[in-house]
């Protein structure tokens, strides 16, 4: 298995989570280092399957999160992973210690889409014994918000102004033909008009056009993810709590305090909140469950379940290690 990661590839890795498409001049002006060493840094450890940049639906536009809990015959659980990996609808797809074999994370355009997914797709898959499904109400906090605080404050300060400043002012509607380029971005994030040009073989000028309209549609959000047993946060735990509906707002705001704070969702069904932390050990775990219990006696911890492996991440398939293989099913949510 591959050591940890350095102190240096934090830093890179924590300054790509701020902005992803920062140019490397001036990544290097905040991480005191130079271009070059970082494009190098960067292309190991994507090439080790250490840390990516990927683009993903933006939690703007008009689309469904949900999560399925998924229950796999004996024995067919490898069956089903390799079957819904290859589904661009489960963006997300992670294998349970408890309370289900699966919990998947589903993005459709509209309740119909999702409707297809569940009640007629998903129950095809052969292994698949039984599922339950909450839909997101309002997402609190996402994977691309978690960093690795690895930066000090000047440093933070400094990318958080760089993303602004790549961000379009003004919001368009995408170019029609756009799905080769958000495609390809859904690989490489830090894809350039140039590289975009190169990978789909069209017009360079043509290309930094539609890019321009495209990025200025705001359908694409651009996360930095790292691989997590190599990140020093190598546990996952998802809860499934019951919020008082006159607490649910400062049960939010207590909740991202927490660094650990991966996700945080409102969702419907018997419990109406969940949330994933990562933390460094199962003490940890252990630790938040009772610093929420002494902050929030309100709320209440239905289920929870440490996730044992992660096979596929925001359309990324992953290995045993949970290190990128290079293969990604880009999310059908993505299309314009």
């Amino acid at each position: 298995m591959t050591e940890a990661l350095l102190e240096e590839d934090l830093a890179l890795i924590n300054a790509l989570q701020i902005a992803p498409r920062v140019s490397w001049a001036e990544a290097a002006r905040v991480l005191g280092s130079k271009p070059a060493t970082l494009a190098a840094r960067w292309r190991r450890l994507r090439e080790e399957g250490l840390a990516w940049v990927t683009a993903h639906p933006a939690g703007t536009r008009h689309m469904v999160t949900s999560f399925v809990e998924v229950d796999c015959a004996p024995g067919a659980r490898a069956d089903v992973v390799r079957a819904l990996c290859r589904d661009a609808r489960a963006v997300t797809v992670e294998e349970s210690a408890r309370g289900r074999d699966l919990l998947l994370t589903v993005m459709t355009p509209d309740l119909p889409a999702l409707t297809a997914f569940v009640l007629d797709d998903l129950p095809k898959v052969r292994g698949v014994q039984s599922y339950r499904t909450y839909l997101g109400k309002e997402v609190h906090r996402q994977g691309s918000d978690w960093r690795l605080g690895a930066l000090d404050r000047k440093q933070v300060a400094a990318l958080e102004s760089a993303a602004r400043r790549g961000r379009p002012e003004q919001r368009g509607e995408p170019p029609s033909g756009a799905w080769p380029l958000i495609e390809a971005l859904a690989v490489d994030g830090r894809c350039t008009a140039a590289d975009l040009a190169r990978i789909t073989g069209r017009n360079p000028a043509t290309v930094r056009r539609q890019l321009a309209r495209l990025l200025a549609s705001q359908v694409l959000a651009f996360r930095c993810e790292v691989a997590q047993v190599q990140s020093h946060w190598p546990i996952a735990c998802t809860w499934l709590a019951r919020v008082p509906a006159l607490e649910h707002e400062r049960t939010v705001a207590a909740l991202r305090t927490l660094p650990e704070l991966r996700v945080c969702v409102s969702t419907t069904g018997d419990t109406n909140m969940m949330f994933t932390v990562w933390t460094r050990s199962l003490t940890e775990v252990l630790r938040i469950e009772r610093l929420l219990g002494d902050r929030m006696p309100w709320l209440n911890l239905v289920e929870s379940a440490v996730t044992l492996r992660m096979a596929k991440r925001m359309g990324w398939l992953l290995d045993a290690d949970g290190r990128s293989t290079g293969e990604v099913v880009a999310p059908s949510a993505l299309k314009p």
